[in-house]
């Protein structure tokens, strides 16, 4: 028992002096960083995936243009799962007074399955269903037919009395170009109707919710009928790609801190090693076993985990928190729990790492024979503990393996770790071949003398300065696109369904109230019926679940010039009765430029040739199509018009002002949809500032603690100068002069290469336009310098001390 509490007491001392310290912060910062950034990604996808299903108002859809067999909603049931279904379907609505053409969603008084349908009666109460014999309309439609709550209004042959407005509803999508409202009735009576029949266009769905394992099992074992697709959260949220860039950030933000701590893990683990090899030979001269030896050794890495695990905990809850403001906006108030997930994570992470960087290296202490006290040995050391490599490698495998960036970045690392080091030490063998002062000539010398070691020391300083390069510019750079797709001044009202004799007038009065607005676009309803002859019903892709185009009707228009906000990614806009497609419409469909295209509008057809592939920003809520046509291919077609325009907060009068001019034309004010993802952008920009910062400051900790282990691997050197007679002046500015150059040498080597990988990032990982950072060619020498300066001010005075 008193032998353990030695054992214990000097391995506690041996920790905080024997150089041990900064493995047991790098152990802390890996543990922090994992519980912070897997906490919060988890809470944030669980938010996300809670939030997709409300939009569906259940976990999983089927959606179906033939009506759902009983036989189906059977054996859901029979599995456990809950169901309800929904008919919805276009008609015409009567008042007394006004008609108006409806979209009918026809429910049962289960629906929604997830999310909330906010219902208000006439006497203000709040109600979630719909009942028999109900009628609950939009406050629009409710304006249009200029009924009040409690008349009757007629959906086909059916009179049914309106029950109240709908104020909030799933399932609810943005779309400027549908401008019809719409209004809810129970299932029972929709046969009274009698708007569906032989022939009618009528859309099924069928809302299922269950445990994931029994819908992806209900899933699989149903086979899809033509017309009939799955729709579950992801192939239905919007902001998809935007928060999938996001967490490829954060993935990449994960690893490069992973990989940066791991390095200060296994350097200052070496610098152990080489330390203690004497002491360990003189314990072994005084008797010590290797047992004993191994026991304390082991008791030094369990105290290093069991420290590094309470407190790297503590803090990766408080950096989530602190990562989380930026985000209470968007958040619920209520945040989905995570469990014991990102501490079981953490341990795993930082065994897999932490086991091998410890161990290989500890391990080889107990190699050191007793004889090294009396004179130096060379000694065969036991490569068992290699197989604890595999722990890394496996773990890379299984959590990163579908994952090209990381393998990107992991590659690009690797082969770069030789050619930064190549790099740095050819220039600074230039640099020795010009005249210079005595201190620099000296330190030019020094680092020539030693190309192993210098090599090593420029390769790990210039690639820590690259991860931390990359990690900034990544983020500063995801930013910008988001920020370009939806800039500040990004048009949030839109007006539809203007005709040809208001268009004029419409656009001078826009004008005349100061509001910037976009030019005016034809507006005609149509879909693509042959390409190069051929039926689009004979070809594969008409069936395919992604591609639903060549399925239903899309919007058209024509223009002298394409919007200079759309970029021409092939071909050219010129041309007598041509259409330019959007780039990845035509990737699907495999259209090349010269190909021959058949339209079909209200059962009249056209012909026209793609002349030219666009790039569309779709999130940018600026107006965009699919197919932009010259003005000779369908100018003399029927079209209404649109416009959109841009209105502050404090011009809503004008808005309404408009309004009230123009009665017929809708008008779509998308102002608080627009300001919530202006909001949702600035707190992601916040939040991944955050993480960045955190990866800066991993890296920056990996370059100091570098440079502390050179310099007091440079004692026995320093010593030797003064015994030789050097004075304190000339060995400062030796060093002074030595460790400048190897910071400014890295710094300007690792602009180069966070140049080279974040092209390839930005082009293949997240498929973004890739940029140059000139400032980035002055800043990061710079950094490496100051860094330099700091680390050798810290210990610079140590290593000056009168010889004694």
């Amino acid at each position: 028992m008193k032998a353990n509490k030695m054992i214990i007491s000097w391995s506690w001392r041996e920790i905080w002096s024997g150089q041990l310290w900064p493995v047991m912060v790098a152990l802390t910062l890996i543990i922090a960083c994992v519980v912070a950034l897997s906490t919060l990604a988890l809470r944030v996808e669980k938010v996300m995936t809670n939030q997709g299903k409300t939009l569906l108002a259940a976990d999983l859809v089927l959606r179906s243009t033939n009506p759902i067999s009983p036989s189906l909603i059977n054996q859901a049931e029979e599995a456990g799962l809950t169901v309800s279904t929904q008919s919805r379907f276009q008609t015409m609505a009567f008042s007394d007074t006004k008609m108006q053409l409806v979209t009918v969603k026809s429910v049962e008084s289960t629906y929604p399955l997830r999310g909330v349908l906010n219902l208000r009666d006439e006497t203000e109460q709040i109600k979630h269903q719909v009942n028999p014999n109900e009628l609950w309309v939009s406050a629009r439609l409710l304006s249009i037919l200029e009924a009040k709550v409690g008349e009757t209004v007629a959906i086909g042959d059916a009179e049914l009395t309106i029950s109240g407005v709908i104020i909030d509803e799933p399932e609810l999508a943005y779309n400027p170009f549908n401008s019809i409202p719409n209004l809810f009735i129970h299932s029972s009576n929709l046969e009274g109707t009698g708007a569906i029949q032989l022939g009618s266009r009528v859309r099924h769905r069928l809302f299922i919710n269950g445990e994931p394992t029994t819908l992806a099992a209900f899933q699989s074992n149903y086979e899809l009928q033509a017309g009939e697709r799955w729709v579950d959260q992801n192939s239905e949220s919007r902001a998809a790609r935007l928060m999938d860039k996001a967490k490829q950030y954060l993935s990449l933000t994960i690893l490069m801190v992973i990989l940066m701590a791991a390095v200060t893990l296994i350097l200052t683990c070496l610098h152990y090693v080489r330390n203690r090899s004497e002491t360990v030979s003189m314990l072994k001269s005084m008797g010590s076993s290797r047992a004993w030896l191994r026991s304390w050794l082991t008791t030094q890495v369990l105290i290093m985990f069991v420290v590094a695990f309470v407190v790297g905990s503590s803090l990766g809850l408080l950096l989530e928190y602190l990562l989380r403001i930026p985000l209470v906006d968007i958040l619920p108030k209520v945040l989905p729990s995570v469990g014991i997930q990102p501490f079981l994570f953490a341990i795993g992470v930082s065994l897999c790492i932490g086991l091998p960087a410890l161990l290989i290296p500890l391990m080889r202490l107990l190699d050191a024979p007793a004889i090294n006290v009396i004179q130096k040995q060379t000694v065969q050391y036991s490569k068992k503990s290699w197989w604890l490599l595999l722990l890394p490698i496996t773990a890379l495998v299984v959590f990163y393996g579908s994952n090209k960036l990381v393998w990107m970045v992991l590659a690009g690392l690797l082969i770069l770790f030789i050619v930064l080091a190549g790099l740095s030490y050819g220039l600074l063998t230039l640099l020795a071949k010009l005249k210079w002062s005595a201190a620099l000539s000296l330190a030019l010398s020094r680092i020539s003398r030693s190309p192993k070691n210098s090599m090593m020391q420029l390769a790990a300083l210039s690639g820590s300065l690259m991860l931390v390069s990359l990690i900034w510019l990544v983020k500063s750079d995801l930013l910008g696109d988001w920020q370009q797709t939806l800039s500040p001044d990004a048009p949030n009202v839109f007006s539809i369904n203007i005709s040809p004799e208001q268009r004029a007038s419409y656009l001078q009065d826009i004008d005349s109230l100061t509001l910037p607005r976009s030019d005016a676009f034809a507006i005609i309803r149509g879909r693509v019926t042959e390409i190069n002859d051929i039926q689009t019903t004979d070809m594969a892709v008409y069936e395919s679940a992604e591609t639903r185009i060549l399925r239903r009707e899309v919007n058209f228009t024509w223009m002298d010039q394409l919007p200079e906000y759309n970029e021409v990614v092939a071909g050219q806009w010129s041309g007598e009765k041509t259409v330019s497609v959007e780039q990845n419409i035509a990737d699907e469909l495999g259209l090349k430029l010269g190909d021959k295209l058949t339209f079909e509008v209200n059962s009249q057809s056209f012909s026209a040739t793609i002349n030219s592939f666009r790039a569309v920003e779709w999130q940018s809520l600026k107006p965009n199509f699919v197919f932009i046509f010259s003005e000779d291919a369908i100018a003399d077609l029927p079209a209404t018009w649109m416009v959109s325009f841009r209105a502050e907060e404090n011009q809503t009068d004008r808005v309404t002002q408009l309004a009230r001019s123009y009665p017929t034309v809708t008008l779509l004010d998308l102002r608080t949809m627009a300001n919530k993802i202006q909001s949702l952008l600035r707190q992601i920009s916040w939040s991944l500032t955050g993480l960045a910062t955190l990866g800066v400051m991993a890296g920056i900790l990996l370059i100091f603690t570098l440079l502390r282990l050179s310099l007091n691997e440079r004692k026995r050197e320093i010593t030797l100068y003064r015994t030789l007679g050097a004075s304190k002046k000339r060995i400062s500015h030796t060093l002074w002069a030595e460790y400048g150059l190897l910071g400014l040498s890295a710094g300007i080597v690792a602009a180069i290469a966070a140049e080279m990988i974040l092209f390839a990032l930005m082009r293949w990982g997240f498929e973004l336009p890739a940029q140059l950072h000139p400032a980035m060619w002055f800043l990061l020498p710079l950094l490496a310098v100051l860094i330099v300066f700091a680390s050798l001010s810290s210990v610079i005075k140590a290593l000056l001390k009168p010889l004694r």
